[in-house]
Parts: C-alpha cells; structure tokens; sequence
C-alpha cells in the first residue's frame, strides 16, 4: 500500500497564534513554525503560550528541520522552549534568522542550535521532502511561503502573505511562481485566513506613509509614534519622513532596538546619516525637531509607550501637545489595554491619532479579492484552510467553493488531528497529543489546568486561612484557631464574621477531639466543609479555604 503524507497541526487552527504544522512522510518529518500565542485575560500569571510539542520529541529522530516562514513572534516565539527539548535544523531567510539568532542569544541556545539561512527561489532537501522557498508580501521583510514536494505530490503553505503592488521593499510576491505551481499540479493548498471576512484587497504598505507626511508636516511640537517593532517597512517610513522634515529618530523599547540592529546591518533598513540619536540626547533638542519611535502599540503592560503614559519611562516623560501616533490596529482582546493607555496620554495634554483618523495601518494579511487569486493560480486539488478561528476557516471554506472547489475536497481541520493526503484521496484519521502549554517566569509546562482553576478561583473569591496548632500526643487544640484572609473581606469592617468563622472551627475541633479523630486530613477537610457551607450561606461567596495544621 502506498504511503501517505501526513499534515498534523499542532496550532494555528481555531485560534489566532502558535503556528505550527508538521508535515510526516516515510520516516521524515518537517516542521513549518514554532510560533507563541499570548494568555487570555483568565489566564493569571501566565507570559506566553506555547504550542504542545510532546508528538515531536517522541519522534524527534524523525525530524529533519523546522523552516520557517517568517519572524512575527506567532510564528518564531516558541522557538527557544521547543528546542530545549528537540535537536533539528533551522532553514530561515536572513531577516528571520537575524531575529530567531537574537532570541536563542537572550536563551543561551545559539551555539547548540544550527541556523542555515535560504533566500526566496532557493530549494532545500530534507529527507524525502524538498522545500522551494517562495517570495510573499507580508508586514515584515524577507517572508516566504513554501512548495513542499514528497513522493504523493507538491503542497502550497502560503504562511502569512498579502499582495502588495508597491511593497516599500523587497518586490512583489512572485505570483509569477504560485500560477507555473499550479499548471504543474498542486496536490494541496495550506492557506492564510486571518483576513477572509474582509472583502476586496489589502491596502499597500506604502499607502501609510502619505498620513505618515500629513502628521509630520507643519507640526510644532514633538513626534512620538508607536508601531510593531517587526514592521521593518513601516519604521523605515517613518524615519523617511522624519529625516525629510528635519528631525532626529530616537527609539525605546527593546524589541524595536533589536529590530532596527538586525534590519539595518542586514541592509532591510537604510537610515540617513546623522538621523539616529541616542534617547539620551532628545531633551536638549526643540520639540519640532523630535521624532520617537517606540513599541507600545497593543498597550503592552511593560512596553515602553505604557510606561511613557504613566510616567514610568526614565527617559520620556509625556509634555502637553506631543502628538501621539498609534499606527496599529487592536489585536482582538487588547482593546481595554489600549484604552487604558490612550485615555492616560490624553489626561497628559497629548494629542493622539490612530488608524480611525487616517490611514495609519494597514494588514499584513490578504483580504478576500488576493485569496481568490492564489485560489486561481494554484487550482489545488484540496484545500486546507489555517491560520484562523472557526468562523475564518469556516468562511475560507466557502470562498473555495465559489471558486470551484468540490466541498468534498476541502478538509477543516482542529489542532493535533492528523490529516492523510494520498494522489487522489484526504481525510482526517487519528489525533496525536496537543494543546496549550503554559509559561510562566522560567517554568515551561509546570502551570496547568489545576494551577489555572486555582489562581481563578483565588482572583474571583479570595481566600481565607485558618491556621490551628495540635498536640502531636492525642490531638488535642494547643492554640488557635486564627483566621487569617486574603482577597476576601477587609477584615476590620467584619471582625465579627472572622469570629463566627473562629468559633465554628473551635467546634469542628472539638467534635474530632471528643471523636478520637487524629488524622490530620480528615481533620483539614471537616474544618474546610464546615466553613465552606456556613460562608456560602452568610455571603454567597465561595472562597479558597486553606487549614494549616501545625504539630505541636
């Protein structure tokens, strides 16, 4: 019987983030991304999210290299935890290496890691799969997507990708490329659909930078604006126009400083002489001679505009009439965040504009007109949605029908389902292992679902300790108890209710004791039923409640 390729994403589907597909032919198996997704509001504590990688280390022998497509953080940012554990070249074009290099640096993974750095046109074999990079617009320099050949055909993994006729650099996506694809024969199309709701074309990136000219012109005061640090394309835009109307670019914010190191000696960005200076220096220059460049734009706790609006930024300190510009638009979920920090820059007496005023954004992301085309110039013969949640994948699913596609031949998948593609058949058949994983501070995987319930429960309800000390010899209450709560009640405002929860514990204790009960759990257990019960109908709430015995 022949063998059969298999596709197995392990994110990407029904979520926006974590990217990463496996692709598993005869013994060999490649990896398209090892992205991160960001916590959810419920998700106390946590700093990113990573990707389940417990079905490649099983077969990490197997594995013979991870390429990827781009270096946006969802598709490169779980990189340094997954290679703790799995061994495996990385094939990238320059920028993305540039940025992966910097991450496995701050890691400590650099030296153990082998980096080989491809350029679109460039066809790489790796085991029984070759792997032909191709040339795509997108918000960052150097993207690319892939024709992944094996013995049962050729696959098209677009990653992120839109069609910019006047990108700021870099050219056109090769369509050129994708059609002669095509007309030999796609076996099946992976394909981006962030953006699919959304009708006709992606503006081009070059389109900002006439708003960018509008704000900059005849402004007496200072610039400061805020964009993601990977938008090589659009800082250097900005700088442009900077250095056109005579001002200095200072930057804050380590990711944008890493951003503009890696693109500038890579020749991505080209900044004039004399434009940079060191943030150090922009107070002793005239406010309309003053352009900052910061990171911020999600409104990011720790990021530097947050800091500037509050008034935690060493260096930047917010002066009436700054004009602001956010040139970025809300990921879903970031909404408040960025309110949070609008909202404050505004009770400062700055003026700010974002992407509602003018254009100042716009998608790295192909709208529904550019997806049509790719449909049309490869003529797949199935179709594999990704990069979206239900509804994206649902109506990308639709678009390829009404471009002619059997609906037969269109296969929605969900995260850890094994995909079997042969020459003339697809279906979903098995899962592997999948999920979240979570990492908080240095711990990867060591917070889960358990820990998660109990940071909600304590961040809903509080809690309340109630500490006891017991004779080791027969049990008997030697002290206490103490109630002691956190996250519950202002214990002076309710200093009798801390008392009946005192002398119901005093009772419970008393009852084991006449009970001859020594065993510490069950006692525990009596004192937290008993609680619990009386607080519910007192209060109607539902605290962690926590006994503490201590042997005396």
């Amino acid at each position: 019987m022949a063998e059969k390729l298999k596709i197995i994403s392990l994110g990407g589907l029904n979520e926006i983030g974590k990217n990463l597909t496996v692709y598993e032919y005869g013994g060999d198996i490649i990896v398209v991304d090892v992205g991160m997704g960001f916590p959810d509001d419920d998700m106390y504590g946590i700093d990113v999210v990573i990707p389940d990688v417990s079905y490649l280390i099983k077969n990490q022998s197997k594995i013979r290299g991870i390429f990827l497509t781009h270096g946006h953080e969802d598709h490169i940012g779980a990189l340094p935890y997954v290679l703790r554990n799995i061994n495996a070249p990385i094939y990238a074009t320059r920028m993305t290496t540039g940025l992966v290099e910097l991450k496995l640096e701050e890691h400590g993974l650099l030296g153990s890691t082998k980096m080989i750095t491809c350029e679109a046109g460039e066809v790489i074999r790796a085991g029984k799969f070759t792997v032909e990079f191709i040339h795509i617009n997108h918000s960052i320099a150097d993207s690319v997507a892939f024709a992944i050949t094996c013995p049962v055909g050729t696959i098209v993994h677009t990653g992120d990708f839109k069609i910019d006729p006047t990108p700021v650099s870099g050219g056109m996506i090769d369509l050129a490329r994708f059609g002669q694809l095509g007309k030999e024969g796609v076996l099946a199309l992976l394909c981006d659909s962030t953006n699919v709701e959304r009708p006709g074309f992606t503006k081009s990136e070059r389109s900002v930078g006439a708003s960018f000219d509008a704000l900059f012109k005849g402004c007496d005061q200072r610039i400061i604006v805020t964009t993601f640090a990977s938008n090589v394309d659009r800082i250097q835009q900005v700088i442009n126009i900077a250095a056109r109307y005579g001002r200095k670019v200072a930057v804050s914010g380590r990711s944008m400083e890493n951003a503009l190191t890696v693109s500038t000696q890579l020749g991505y960005m080209n900044v004039p002489q004399g434009t940079l200076v060191d943030l150090a220096h922009i107070k002793s220059l005239p406010k309309d001679k003053v352009c900052i460049i910061t990171t911020g734009s999600q409104g990011e706790t720790m990021s530097a505009l947050t800091r500037i609006a509050f008034s935690n930024h060493k260096q930047i300190e917010i002066q009436p009439g700054d004009r602001v510009i956010i040139s970025a638009s809300a990921i879903p979920g970031n909404e408040n965040s960025i309110s949070a920090v609008v909202n404050e820059l505004y009770r400062r007496g700055a003026e700010v504009v974002n992407e509602r005023e003018m254009d100042l954004h716009v998608s790295g992301h192909a709208c529904q007109g550019e997806l049509k085309i790719m449909h049309a110039l490869i003529k797949p013969k199935f179709f594999i949605p990704v990069h979206g949640e239900q509804r994206h994948l649902k109506i990308h699913a639709k678009l390829a029908m009404e471009m002619g596609m059997d609906p037969k031949n269109i296969i929605i998948s969900d995260v850890g389902k094994v995909i079997e593609l042969a020459a003339n058949s697809a279906r979903i058949n098995g899962t592997v292992p999948s999920g979240k994983v979570f990492v908080d501070g240095y711990g990867v995987g060591d917070v889960g679902s358990v820990v998660l319930r109990d940071r909600r429960h304590l961040a809903e309800d509080g809690m309340i300790v109630v500490v006891m000390s017991l004779s080791g010899e027969d049990g008997s209450l030697v002290s206490g108890p103490e109630i002691i709560t956190r996250g519950f009640v202002y214990v002076k405002e309710s200093e009798e209710l801390m008392e009946e929860l005192r002398l119901l514990a005093l009772d419970v204790l008393r009852e084991c004791e006449a009970r001859h009960i020594m065993d510490w759990t069950a006692i525990k257990g009596n004192v937290k039923s008993e609680l619990s019960v009386y607080l519910y109908k007192k209060t109607h709430r539902n605290p962690m409640i926590l006994p503490v015995i201590m042997e005396v």
